[in-house]
């Protein structure tokens, strides 16, 4: 096998994982508090990263070096409260439609790019942006009823998800991935602590096989993705994740009993074509694309 079909095959393991685990998310979350089932996870994560750190060359201590690490910190808090966020959109509004909207992650970077980072968007990437969200707000229109403010959910998670980008590319101008891979865990992992135990709650019957479950899935799928990034470029990487929305939706129908309406398939279709061109648009002007989050988004 090529070291090319090598990385493939990690990453579409790494995106079929991360799928399976929001589909166990939205198990647990319909039962459990998000807060919780999230710091359950960042402990796990956590350890992950402390044991990849000291494998490294720089060991731990060399590891957590940075110039910003109030910066660090504050990216692990954002991404610690979007993984709430999106477990609990997962419960309230459903795995498909919550999915769909979190696509729309590219294309809000792309727009806070340019007063955040003071990065030029061209007329191609406007064009794109302005079409996927009128994706996002296709997903977004009842097809029956009122507008349901529990997709406010998603909209929160996908912007709080892009605000974590956006930092992330700022710490990586002075920070090595490793560096902010450990911050990511460990700082997430402190924050939510800090509120995590006050929604303890005892597992009733196999939910503790179950949260055991997520917790080896998410350290599967960030293994079987870092092998990924070392055999095919990010961009490659990233236009695979898009399969998630596939599988997610998949499990949400089959499993859960979810419902597709023709607004949400058309609007995803669209939010898809609109963050991959954005995607290769960014690959080909050379910025640097982001790897997948603990919580399997982009």
């Amino acid at each position: 096998m090529t070291s090319r079909a090598t990385g493939l095959v990690f990453a579409l393991m790494a995106v079929t994982i991360f799928s399976i685990q929001d589909g166990v998310s939205k198990h647990l979350a319909d039962n459990y508090p998000a807060v919780f089932i999230a710091m359950m996870r960042y402990w796990a994560f956590a350890a992950f990263a402390v044991a990849l750190a000291s494998r490294s060359q720089a060991g731990v201590s060399g590891t957590a070096a940075t110039p910003r690490p109030w910066l660090q910190a504050f990216r692990g808090v954002l991404l610690a409260l979007q993984i709430v966020v999106a477990i609990t959109s997962f419960a309230v509004v459903g795995l498909a439609q919550s999915q769909a909207i979190l696509q729309s992650a590219p294309l809000i970077v792309a727009l806070l790019s340019m007063p955040l980072l003071g990065e030029r968007v061209g007329w191609r990437r406007w064009t794109a942006i302005a079409v996927g969200f009128v994706g996002v707000l296709l997903i977004l229109k009842p097809e029956a009823g009122g507008f349901d403010l529990g997709l406010l959910l998603p909209v929160a998670c996908a912007f709080l998800y892009s605000l974590y980008s956006i930092t992330t590319r700022l710490a990586s101008r002075t920070d090595s991935a490793n560096t902010s891979f450990f911050y990511t865990g460990v700082a997430g992992a402190v924050a939510i602590s800090l509120v995590g135990p006050f929604y303890w709650t005892s597992f009733e019957g196999n939910d503790g096989w179950w949260m055991l479950l997520l917790c080896v899935l998410g350290i599967s799928g960030h293994y079987l993705l870092i092998r990924a990034f070392d055999h095919i470029d990010a961009v490659i990487v990233q236009s695979m994740s898009y399969l998630q929305l596939v599988l997610v939706t998949l499990i949400g129908v089959f499993i859960y009993g979810e419902t597709l309406g023709f607004n949400m398939i058309v609007g995803s279709l669209i939010v898809v074509a609109a963050g991959l061109f954005t995607i290769y648009r960014e690959a080909r002007s050379g910025r640097k694309l982001l790897p997948m989050d603990p919580s399997g988004e982009l």
